[in-house]
């Protein structure tokens, strides 16, 4: 039986689709704002959501997995003046950076990437619901939630409308009536990308963009699973519930599933703080597989704390694993350990014990089974080395040393060898080189 810590109710929930037959899931997770290269916080997104998706369909659902991308906002329209070209081609360039980058990370492509750009029309008519129910107003050119009549406003972030009253303000510019409302549609600026409107020239708010695109590939319905970064609660999901029920009046979402931030020294990692790793650089050194092993090697609501020792951490268990496969030609299947590794996964997909089950198969010659673990959780293990020429070269020569029964020499060969990142395994076909 699955269980997902719904943050909705802050606890652990057996999973049940809402398709009356059981057997379809609909999940929808947001994507990037588009004005950077994607970094190790976002790959821990949506790895986690990978694999998420990956185990629904194990279990025999039938998974429509939409994630949207942001390709209009200030930070677009900032960065994209920086650089003195147009915002539509600033997103395309790290929407594309996003495929690369991802890809090889082996997740999975989205059934749909719906683009905000793309879908202005259906977000004008989403923001005319809100309106026409009562929640909506429209003051000077722009369009506000009215946060204070949707009453179960917080029920996500577990916040009190009075408390964050007392910290909110409204900023020059802003013709909002309350400092808590927020905006569904915001009226054009000088030198601003704008779309036409019944309030004027504009484009949308930031969270109205995720429920109509949601609620729109999926025939505004509730859907199962809705997910994102820990950072997104509040405002964004928050306010995402706010709007979506307000117009569609019934529930939005039945499980908040979130991941937990990556941080540096225990501080989230971030643009903004100038503290994060773009998955370009860290490729450099490291496997994108050993990046996704360690990504996983955290239960995926706890923080993660980078550092390079855990990716060395995670290059080594990696690799035990990629020797065990190398060097054992068993067939044997583990019906025991299959069963374990659904335990851990069922109980809120917990991937670190699941690796576990992964590691104690090694050396036991059921290969089979090892294999269709990592596949299910995306961890590709590829056993097809590239021996370079100079290691080639100096296996010939250590075993012309141990024909001449020269041990000491092949064995300063063997060190060297070593010292290269391979190993020699002597079988009685031959000698097999190993990757270390």
């Amino acid at each position: 039986m699955l269980k997902i810590y719904n943050t909705l109710s802050g606890k652990k929930e057996e999973f049940v689709p809402i398709d009356k037959n059981g057997k379809n899931v609909n999940m929808y997770v947001c994507g990037i704002t588009s004005y950077d290269e994607v970094h190790l916080g976002h790959a821990r997104c949506y790895v986690v959501f990978d694999v998420i998706r990956r185990y629904l369909g194990y279990k025999g659902y039938a998974v429509k997995y939409i994630q949207n991308f942001t390709d209009i906002d200030d930070k677009i329209i900032n960065r994209s003046n920086e650089l003195q070209i147009t915002s539509n081609d600033l997103a395309e360039k790290y929407i594309n950076d996003y495929f690369t980058q991802m890809r090889k990370l082996n997740v999975l492509d989205a059934d749909a990437y719906p683009k905000v750009t793309e879908k202005i029309p259906e977000i004008i008519e989403f923001i005319k619901k809100i309106i026409d129910t009562g929640y909506g107003y429209v003051a000077e050119g722009d369009v506000y939630f009215s946060v204070r009549k949707f009453k179960d406003y917080g029920k996500l972030s577990k916040r009190n409308v009075d408390d964050l009253k007392s910290g909110a303000r409204i900023l020059p510019g802003e013709n909002k009536n309350d400092p808590l409302d927020f905006a569904l549609w915001k009226k054009t600026k000088e030198g601003e990308p704008y779309w036409d409107s019944p309030w004027g020239k504009g484009r949308p708010g930031w969270h109205i963009e995720c429920s109509a695109m949601s609620l729109g590939e999926f025939g505004f319905n509730t859907f199962d699973i809705h997910g994102g970064g820990h950072d997104l609660i509040f405002p964004h999901h928050e306010n995402e519930i706010a709007q979506s029920e307000a117009a569609l009046g019934r529930p939005f979402v039945k499980y908040w599933i979130h991941n937990g931030f990556v941080t540096i020294n225990k501080e989230k990692m971030s643009k903004s703080l100038g503290n994060f790793f773009t998955l370009r650089e860290i490729y450099k050194k490291y496997d994108p597989m050993i990046v996704r092993y360690m990504l996983l090697s955290q239960h995926y609501r706890q923080p993660l704390d980078f550092s390079e020792n855990k990716l060395e951490q995670a290059k080594n268990a990696y690799q035990r694993i990629v020797n065990a496969v190398r060097k054992t030609d068993g067939i044997k299947d583990d019906i025991s350990a299959e069963q374990k590794f659904i335990d851990c996964l069922d109980d809120d997909f917990n991937t670190p014990q699941a690796l576990a089950i992964i590691h104690n198969l090694i050396d036991k010659n059921n290969l089979k089974t090892l294999l269709k673990l990592c596949d299910i959780i995306g961890l590709i293990v590829d056993i097809k080395t590239e021996i370079p020429d100079t290691i080639k070269k100096l296996t010939k020569q250590r075993e012309q040393a141990r024909k001449d029964k020269n041990w000491h020499l092949a064995d300063e060969i063997r060190e060297k060898i070593k010292k290269e990142g391979f190993e020699i395994e002597d079988t009685k076909l031959g000698p097999k080189i190993n990757k270390l």
